[in-house]
């Protein structure tokens, strides 16, 4: 399937073209409805809803898009499905035609996975009898259950964090990295921050118990998750009086957390392997800053005939892993007191952009959570900012660009700007009436 955006041909060159187009008019149709729910009349969550179904349709019924990730799910539920250990073996071990379609840089990768994520992709290849195409509509559905959990929780955590929930849904729900990547791609990282944006209302509410195992149930589909916890346990301790509640609200926290991932393991059947895959290793052309800076440094070692150059990238990412905990550390220990959510936000916006390994959609992670907690002003504009140029990173096929791919790119990207330069300059183009009115009114809802 992923065959069929290689542009060897006019016919997929024009394809290329034409997605590229697609792409910067879909991030400027976001921007200009960011200033209609900053204007005096924004739009409210029902009517952005509409939108986001209305934006997400045409992704549905097409193939997995800028990440061939869901062959690899869909090869490891079979792998579980066969009773092969998935934390030992890679995909080339099943062999046949859905071993084939993981990107080769996974065929021999044992999966960083924990077993809630194990469980679904299982279910999936069972169901689909290992069939690709039936595959990726099932894991896909499962990833849209994940979406709807997400836009759910973003207006309820908005207003018990002071923050506008139109504002919030259209950050963290309207975004295109979560059109592409969570709807487009299948990712099970829309499964994550469902489970995610579940427990922190829960905790956030009067059931932080409920909240300890949802964020754990999170964690045990990928692992970033678990830093909710922290959340969880400081969101409940506040809830009690007393010094001795309050360490009793943080330990049963962890006690539930670890019930919790003992009760999963134990029905999917899949062990603890995934505590030792997390160090499974990045791909060697990764983009991520510790990764290039590790490439930039063996390199130029290796120009001045140092025998240290293979130690650069293994040095780099210990510094970035130890840049990590201090961006952590800065953001639940910096005075005045914290505020869970935001930190939480904080801190996984930190472990993506400070690890040894970044994708676009690993943004979404913390973006998710200061869409709905985080403050107005600098870090909210960094947001969309990075939400827009990352939206352009990688390509329709999930491989990285050649010179050819990255002018057909350019090229489409080049076309749209024109036309919307040329639509803003007709006459009778009004700024404030830059998109059609959305079903269901502009009532604001601004929390208090």
């Amino acid at each position: 399937m992923g065959d069929a955006l290689t542009p060897d041909s006019g016919r997929e060159a024009l394809g290329l073209i034409s997605t590229y187009f697609g792409l910067v008019l879909l991030i400027a149709a976001w921007w200009l409805l960011g200033r209609e729910v900053r204007g005096p009349k924004p739009p409210g969550p029902r009517s952005l809803l509409i939108t986001l179904a209305t934006w997400a349709a045409p992704l549905l019924p097409g193939p997995p898009l800028f990440s061939r990730d869901v062959y690899s799910y869909l090869a490891q539920g079979a792998m579980v499905h066969a009773r092969i250990d998935v934390y030992t073996h890679g995909p080339i071990r099943l062999g046949g035609p859905l071993a084939d379609e993981v990107a080769p840089v996974w065929q021999h990768t044992p999966t960083p996975y924990g077993p809630v994520s194990l469980a679904f992709e299982s279910a999936i290849a069972h169901a689909s009898r290992a069939e690709p195409s039936l595959g990726v509509i099932g894991l896909r559905l499962i990833a849209l259950l994940g979406v709807a959990l997400m836009v759910l929780a973003l207006p309820v955590l908005a207003r018990r964090c002071g923050t506008d929930p139109s504002a919030a849904l259209w950050l963290g729900g309207l975004n295109p990295l979560l059109l592409l990547h969570l709807v487009g791609g299948a990712h099970n990282d829309a499964v994550m921050l469902g489970l995610l944006g579940a427990g922190l209302v829960a905790a956030t509410g009067r059931w932080p118990a409920c909240g300890a195992v949802l964020v754990t149930l999170a964690a045990l589909v990928k692992a970033p998750a678990a830093l909710g916890l922290l959340a969880v346990a400081t969101l409940w301790a506040r809830q009690v009086e007393g010094r001795r509640r309050r360490v009793g609200a943080v330990a049963a926290t962890a006690a539930l957390s670890l019930a919790t991932t003992g009760v999963a393991t134990a029905v999917t059947g899949t062990g603890y392997g995934w505590i030792s895959a997390l160090t499974t290793p990045a791909s060697p052309d990764n983009w991520a800053l510790t990764s290039t800076l590790g490439r930039a440094t063996g390199a130029l070692l290796e120009a001045v005939g140092s025998g240290l150059a293979p130690l650069a990238a293994p040095a780099w990412h210990g510094l970035g892993l130890l840049a990590t905990a201090v961006a952590i550390g800065a953001a639940w220990l910096r005075p005045p007191r914290p505020r869970p959510v935001y930190a939480l936000g904080l801190s996984l916006i930190a472990v993506a952009v400070l690890g040894p390994a970044i994708r676009p959609w690993y943004v979404l992670w913390g973006l998710f959570v200061i869409a709905a907690a985080g403050p107005g002003g600098t870090v909210r504009k960094a947001v969309v900012a990075g939400s827009g140029v990352l939206a352009l990173a990688v390509l329709p096929n999930g491989f990285a660009p050649d010179s050819r791919q990255l002018t057909y790119a350019v090229c489409g990207g080049a076309l749209a700007v024109c036309a919307l330069w040329c639509v803003r300059h007709t006459p009778g183009f009004a700024t404030g009436n830059a998109l059609p009115a959305v079903p269901g009114g502009h009532r604001s809802e601004r929390s208090a």
